[in-house]
């Protein structure tokens, strides 16, 4: 339409038209935004609750309805901001603009890098002289690809003048013998393929789409000669595990490579975990494998030692729990978490009433166990004498009388019965501050394998089923003392083949990691 012409009353029409759609999409996507706002909250409110919840329902399904929750809340956010911007955005201040969350401050640590963009030279009015009064900063997020580089070791030759003797600086320590990768990348491959469980294959074609050409081969000897080589942290990690006096136990299936078909092998871990009692050692995890589950390989992890064994009623650890075993009986800490379980999926399940009674009983105790966190182990003991043991009284007198009257066949019996012949273990924590109430720290030990089984489908053979084992050992120590997994196995590669056999305690991950707090301050 020509400037300054009057619009018929077609175009009239055709324009309040086009106006009036416009403000009903507008109207639309507000209030999805609106909707989508307040269901992202109840779902940050309802992952925040289930990421702290230590205790209560099956960490399996807590874990399955976790990653459903944050994948739906990733969607609404992702929808949320689509149909924002899908319309113009109201001005600052105007009713109906979505209240976004006030976002903290990028990482100081980070460099930064100022790019000023071009100010008037003069001003756009009258054409006179500007003066600076400030700036306006706008930080944002950015990150710099990979770098690649090749590291060349000089060693120059001397020749005396006098008596023509020739002198060269002595070979420097490679972390891996006649190896020509950097300690860096050593652990970059083991923490991507054994701490977020990215196949070597995988990490081959990732390296080739940034130039770099490393065959599977290649990177399955780099991981080998690192196993050899960190051997005696593994041993070193395996004493000071044995050394306590309460240890978490647990296994899960591996499947294993075999001629034209799969096995299934077995990844036990035990887990040294003082930290709920305000014990002084530091925790630490040792995973062992095995072909299969026979209860001659937990017999074989434990010889020698004596303690308490939190674990589920596998009758493989009977053997350990003889009264006549040398050097002394292990005696068992039942898994209250394991017995829940049996009572909460009934509960879920069909309703039953015997079972939400059962559920709702033990989540009592679950409570004080909560308050107990942190404590030292003697605060722990008479608390528990003092809010515990009536409690735990009535639960078996309950117990104990509602299974007289059930059929052996109920689903409801079979699940007290599962309590009531190991009645002793599931109560020996009344008698000792430093037992848990569940075997969680084990469980949450063998998540990373559970995961891990999703991507790398299977191990090799039963040696790479003992390579893992010893990986996994190192970093999931690592991370149960808050160590970057990466950067300690990069500093501990660079340093262990020229570091005194004596010291080698010292690269343990909450020595290594003290060690460092103390030189940075």
């Amino acid at each position: 339409m020509p400037s300054g012409a009057i619009p018929s009353s077609v175009e009239l029409d055709v324009l309040r038209t086009a106006l009036a759609a416009e403000q009903a999409a507008r109207r639309e996507a507000e209030a999805r935004a609106s909707g989508a706002e307040a269901m992202v909250a109840h779902l940050k409110l309802l992952i925040a609750k289930l990421r702290h919840e230590r205790f209560g329902a099956s960490s399996e399904r807590s874990r399955k309805l976790l990653d459903q929750m944050e994948l739906q809340l990733e969607e609404l956010e992702a929808a949320s901001s689509e149909d924002e911007a899908a319309v113009t955005a109201p001005a600052a201040g105007e009713r109906g603009a979505r209240r976004r969350p006030v976002r903290g401050p990028l990482p100081a640590h980070l460099p930064r890098e100022r790019v000023v963009l071009p100010g008037p030279t003069a001003c756009p009015c009258c054409g006179g002289r500007l003066s600076k009064l400030g700036e306006d900063v706008t930080e944002t997020l950015e990150v710099v690809p990979r770098q690649w580089k090749v590291v060349q070791t000089v060693r120059e030759k001397f020749a005396c003048r006098a008596c023509e003797a020739i002198t060269q600086p002595p070979a420097p320590f490679h972390p891996i013998a006649r190896g020509r990768a950097g300690p860096n990348l050593l652990a970059t491959i083991l923490e991507a393929k054994f701490g977020q469980h990215l196949p070597l294959n995988r990490q081959s074609e990732s390296f080739a789409r940034e130039g770099i050409e490393l065959d599977v081969s290649t990177l399955a000897d780099w991981v080998g000669a690192c196993t050899a080589t960190l051997a005696p942290l593994v041993a070193l990690l395996r004493a000071h595990v044995l050394a306590g006096e309460r240890l978490h136990g647990d296994d899960t299936t591996v499947p294993v490579l075999a001629t034209g078909r799969t096995t299934t092998g077995r990844l036990w871990v035990y887990v040294l975990d003082d930290r709920p009692f305000a014990g002084p050692a530091p925790p630490a995890a040792l995973f062992h494998y095995s072909p299969n589950r026979k209860a001659e390989h937990p017999w074989r992890h434990l010889q020698g030692w004596r303690g308490i064994l939190q674990a589920d009623a596998y009758a493989g650890f009977n053997e350990l729990y003889a009264s006549d075993r040398q050097p002394g009986p292990v005696a068992e800490a039942g898994c209250w978490a394991h017995a829940r379980r049996k009572f909460f999926d009934l509960a879920e399940l069909s309703r039953a009433p015997l079972a939400l009674e059962a559920v709702r009983r033990i989540d009592v105790l679950f409570a004080i166990e909560r308050d107990l966190i942190g404590l030292p182990a003697g605060e722990r003991l008479a608390q528990r004498q003092l809010r515990s043991a009536i409690l735990l009284a009535e639960l078996e007198a309950w117990m104990r009388e509602t299974r007289a009257k059930l059929s052996r066949h109920a689903d409801v019996a079979k699940a007290m019965d599962y309590m009531l012949t190991r009645w002793e273990s599931f109560t020996r924590f009344l008698g000792n501050g430093r037992i848990d109430l569940s075997n969680n720290a084990a469980e949450r030990a063998l998540r990373g394998i559970a995961i891990g089984r999703k991507a790398w489908l299977f191990a090799g053979s039963d040696r790479g089923g003992e390579r893992a084992a010893a990986i996994y050992s190192l970093i999931t120590t690592a991370k149960l003392n808050d160590v970057d997994p990466r950067a300690w196995l990069a500093d501990v590669l660079a340093r262990i083949n020229d570091h005194p056999a004596a010291r080698l305690v010292d690269l343990l991950p909450w020595n290594w990691m003290a060690a460092r707090s103390q030189a940075a301050a």
